[in-house]
């Protein structure tokens, strides 16, 4: 038998259970001796695999049956299956950096939303702290650009109760 669609069809075959594994190594050894071109061979070990997906006990007992078979035939059986890793593997990566890109993206727009919101107060407490004490030293606007936002926000209800720089200084130094 030399037709490719018999060789993808014995998988869609009903079958008792217990020869799944036996059906997919006769599929593929049929499908590596009709010298297909590689596209035709992934299109159809493609539709075998996805009709006879093995649980790990079928697989092994593939894998066993696979070691006894003529190692030309051997041979064919296992470029198909190399294949599959492959692709699994390259999907797999593919996913891997798409999923990395996603959280990178996320991970930068959240660092970007706290920047903007610890700018925000830094500018907003400076405005105050000027109205409050007057101008601030650039050494005074160096601390507060080290302050946490929390921090931040700890300084702009206690700037209420300040009456010079000096006060400034202080709750600085205590932090």
């Amino acid at each position: 038998m030399r037709n490719p669609v018999a060789s993808a069809l014995i998988s869609k075959m009903r079958m008792n259970q217990v020869e799944r594994y036996r059906v997919k190594l006769i599929s593929l050894q049929l499908l590596a001796s009709l010298g297909l071109n590689p596209a035709q061979v992934d299109l159809i070990s493609g539709f075998i695999d996805t009709y006879l997906k093995l649980n790990p006990q079928e697989t092994e007992q593939f894998i066993e049956e696979l070691a006894n078979i003529e190692p030309k035939q051997q041979e064919g059986v296992m470029q198909i299956v190399t294949s599959w890793m492959e692709q699994g593997i390259e999907q797999g990566i593919k996913q891997g950096i798409e999923q990395g890109i996603e959280q990178g993206i996320e991970q930068g727009i959240e660092q970007g939303i706290e920047q903007g919101k610890k700018q925000e107060a830094v500018e907003l407490i400076s405005r105050q702290l000027s109205r409050r004490v007057g101008m601030l030293s650039s050494q005074l606007q160096q601390r507060l650009l080290n302050l946490s936002t929390t921090e931040l926000e700890d300084l702009g209800e206690a700037l209420l109760d300040f009456t010079s720089v000096r006060d400034l200084e202080v709750w600085l130094d205590s932090k």
